[in-house]
């Protein structure tokens, strides 16, 4: 523990698939350790379901409720079929299975394919979270996003609006799974929009360090992707990513305006100096292709896991120190362009 007890910070978390197992092991690690203290969580599809079931555990029992609701969690994801890599499949026939399986919903509809709307999510969430107990979670303030299907707009779920349904919409890949309906509008990924959303933490009373948690890859150094799969992976990557930087954009342009006093005193005040920290996969999970988000084995899982864990011990040993006091990464030179 820090001297003082743990640093508050805001979590954002980025969705991704069942690389948010990866998260998982990230946000293992960080309650194991005990020197943060989870003020405020922003949370996208993968993130959102890390999120809802951290927030179920705390409310329960404190950090450790939150490790073992996420392992419950993640152990029913590991033990549910996955059609589009059978559990018991592996190496070359689950990438050709799943060429075959994204190429056919490309040119089908979830409303034709899936006219019954079956999630095999709900099934798990509704048996391993205890949402009413994430409501209540009195330590934690929770922005669950989802993309609004008429508007094109990201709509925040706040934590008194967390529901099973609001999890489902900011997870629903729209070539997979129907819209979902919330009072008449119809959702879905998050990812879209807000993958995830930083503005929430701007205008409620939150921790001014913000630690993002990636899954999404920034950088690959492996050169172009050639197969079909993996070209539309790396697209929906950048897409996925696009909204995240926009907000970066913003941060880093506020920052330049008070670092070179370009705003009056009063003016200054009324913008708050965000600090920002990340916790990237991209080492961690390269060379992992497209279809390994749908991979739910168990062996799989577990991986994705302990990597997540090694990822934020390392960051905890790098980065710890500046929180409360400086951002640990270079908005500009990590993000944007020159």
């Amino acid at each position: 523990m820090a001297a003082n007890g743990p640093r508050p910070v805001c979590l954002a978390l980025q969705g991704g698939g069942a690389h948010g197992a990866f998260t998982w092991g990230v946000l293992d690690k960080l309650a194991e350790d005990g020197r943060l203290g989870v003020a405020a969580m922003s949370a996208t599809s993968a993130g959102a379901v890390n999120a809802a079931a951290w927030a179920s555990g705390y409310h329960a029992e404190g950090a450790e409720g939150a490790r073992e609701r996420m392992r419950r969690v993640w152990g029913q994801i590991a033990s549910t079929s996955n059609v589009f890599a059978p559990n018991t499949m592996g190496g070359p026939f689950q990438r050709m299975m799943f060429g075959w399986m994204d190429a056919f919903t490309r040119l089908t509809s979830p409303y034709n394919l899936n006219p019954l709307g079956l999630n095999p999510l709900r099934d798990i969430l509704e048996e391993t979270l205890d949402v009413e107990g994430a409501r209540a979670c009195a330590d934690l303030k929770l922005f669950i996003a989802a993309t609004n299907v008429s508007t094109g707009k990201a709509r925040i779920f706040r934590k008194d609006e967390l529901t099973v349904d609001a999890i489902l919409a900011s997870a629903c890949l729209p070539f997979l799974f129907q819209a979902v309906e919330i009072d008449g509008e119809h959702y879905w990924d998050g990812g879209y929009t807000a993958n995830p959303a930083l503005w929430p933490f701007f205008y409620e009373d939150t921790p001014s360090d913000i630690v993002i948690v990636h899954i999404n890859p920034m950088n690959r150094n492996e050169g172009p992707p050639t197969t079909a799969a993996d070209i539309v992976n790396r697209v929906n990557e950048i897409t996925f990513n696009t909204s995240l930087q926009a907000e970066l954009r913003a941060i880093d342009f506020v920052k330049k305006l008070r670092r070179e006093k370009w705003l009056s005193g009063d003016v200054d005040k009324r913008y708050r100096d965000m600090r920002i920290h990340s916790i990237r996969a991209d080492a961690a999970l390269s060379g992992l292709g497209a279809d390994t988000k749908y991979r739910t084995d168990r062996g799989f899982i577990e991986d994705l896991f302990a990597r997540g864990r090694d990822t934020a011990a390392h960051w905890l040993d790098e980065c710890f120190d500046r929180i409360g006091k400086e951002s640990s990464i270079d908005i500009r030179s990590e993000y944007l362009d020159r």
